[in-house]
């Protein structure tokens, strides 16, 4: 277990991409925040707030800088490109681990209530290496939003991927917890499921997730579904399993399906060898189809993996 720490150096870590119109009201609630616990001798005076700016088109930069002399807690580092969340949310704890007892992690749009970090410090304190920030339910997501994360966490449960049911990115992770995220070095990454895999005591916290203060989402569906699938395949190889169980299915199905086409023939109901030459014609090549584009997902995964180009480059770092 770790070992407690009376007044631990907390860094909070957010990465941003787009994000002008809230920028502004994120960092000054977390100032108030950080800057309260400080007097309250919960934390180190030495604690920081970090904006990760994830190759945005837009003010966010600039405005990090002017952020930065503003609020004397306020740090900020630029990548040189646009690399995704994950990749930003990384270069971030990566980059300021060694300058902080335990890292906090949350997005920029003030979803994540921040009211649940002084009780994520104190599990902390108290000795724990892993605190994750749990919504309580999802009423503030439409239906079909809420519906489809339901599944998801449903289907990577039966895909054995480790995961954290309705957390997202927002925790609290210890020195020792991101020392040891640094010795995972794949491309496709994928931290929900990175930070249960390593270990090391946990806890949560619940909270209620709030609406967006300003700005839009950064994850329409599209997104969405292309970040769960990248979990999944990330994190299990059950889906190149169903392949064979598909395989298997095809057959039983083959042979029924003949069973019915020479029923049909000899019963005079069918055209000769339309049955049997058209249906399975259709079946199996969507069936390999399918198969062909989970196999080939895999395989796109070890060409970005083989290839060991970095995941982040940081242009600058300001505090």
């Amino acid at each position: 277990m770790n070992t407690a720490i009376q007044k631990p150096v907390i860094g909070i870590v957010s990465p941003c991409y787009n994000e002008q119109e809230v920028l502004p009201e994120t960092a000054a609630q977390l100032n108030t925040l950080l800057t309260g616990l400080i007097e309250q001798n919960t934390v180190s005076a030495e604690s920081f707030i970090v904006f990760v700016d994830d190759g945005s088109r837009d003010k966010t930069w600039e405005i990090t800088e002017t952020l930065v002399q503003q609020y004397p807690l306020v740090k900020g580092l630029k990548l040189a490109g646009n690399v995704g969340h994950q990749n930003a949310l990384l270069a971030g704890l990566l980059t300021f681990n060694n300058e902080a007892d335990a890292l906090i992690s949350i997005d920029a749009d003030l979803q994540d209530d921040i009211n649940a970090i002084p009780e994520m410090i104190d599990k902390f304190v108290k000795g724990t290496d892993v605190v994750y920030g749990v919504r309580r339910e999802r009423t503030t997501d439409t239906a079909f939003k809420r519906n489809t994360a339901l599944m998801f966490y449903n289907f990577a449960k039966k895909m054995k991927v480790n995961l954290v049911h309705n957390h997202a990115d927002f925790r609290l992770c210890s020195k020792r917890v991101i020392a040891a995220l640094s010795g995972y070095t794949e491309v496709n990454l994928f931290l929900r499921g990175i930070i249960p895999s390593i270990g090391y005591s946990r806890e949560m916290v619940y909270y209620d997730r709030l609406e967006r203060f300003a700005g839009d989402s950064k994850y329409p569906l599209k997104k969405m579904l292309s970040f769960a699938w990248n979990g999944i395949t990330s994190f299990s190889n059950y889906p190149l399993k169903l392949v064979s169980i598909i395989g298997f299915a095809i057959f039983i199905a083959c042979i029924g399906m003949s069973c019915y086409a020479m029923v049909s023939l000899f019963a005079g109901h069918t055209v000769p060898g339309w049955v049997s030459t058209v249906l399975p014609m259709y079946f199996l090549g969507g069936i390999q189809l399918f198969c062909f584009g989970i196999i080939g997902e895999y395989i796109g995964k070890i060409y970005a993996e083989v290839k060991q180009r970095p995941r982040y480059i940081i242009d600058r770092k300001v505090e």
